[in-house]
């Protein structure tokens, strides 16, 4: 799990009770397909059990994992940007109990509060900051020359 602290706890109590009227509880058994990249963002999850890979296409080779999400991280943040389709691919790799959302129900709360719009929006930037920052590890841990050190901290 990310260090960081999740999306719910990013937001002001009274916007992460608006969204939290917006969602479900869902289970999904080891080895669903949660979505596909392309396909249309039209629900988000925030993990409360079990573990999702995120996964990208590569012609001529299976799915390649790139992430994994669990325990209170959140799934999916393309249902926030037109045109609302996903980035990468997800599968449940162990059962997933999650609160599962629907992305334009959100997206019209968002719109009619824009308290709770600008939370949501700094919450989920939180949670793409920390993964970019995650993403960019793994490649320096990958391609860096052995003994380069760690570029340069940002501050965020």
């Amino acid at each position: 799990m990310s260090t960081m602290r999740t999306i719910l706890e990013e937001m002001a109590p009274e916007a992460r009770e608006a969204l939290l009227a917006h969602s479900h509880q869902v289970t999904l058994a080891a080895g669903t397909r949660i979505f596909n990249e392309h396909q249309q963002a039209e629900r988000f999850w925030i993990v409360q059990c079990g573990t999702v890979h995120l996964d990208t296409h590569v012609p001529g080779h299976k799915n390649v994992v790139v992430n994994a999400l669990g325990y209170r991280e959140l799934l999916g943040w393309s249902w926030m940007f037109p045109p609302f389709s996903w980035h990468l691919g997800a599968t449940a790799s162990r059962e997933v109990r999650a609160l599962e959302f629907d992305a334009a129900a959100v997206r019209e709360l968002c719109k009619e509060d824009s308290d709770v719009g600008r939370s949501v929006a700094i919450a989920v930037a939180a949670v793409i900051a920390d993964r970019l920052d995650s993403a960019r590890t793994r490649l320096l841990d990958l391609f860096a020359p052995y003994g380069s050190g760690r570029p340069l901290a940002y501050t965020r």
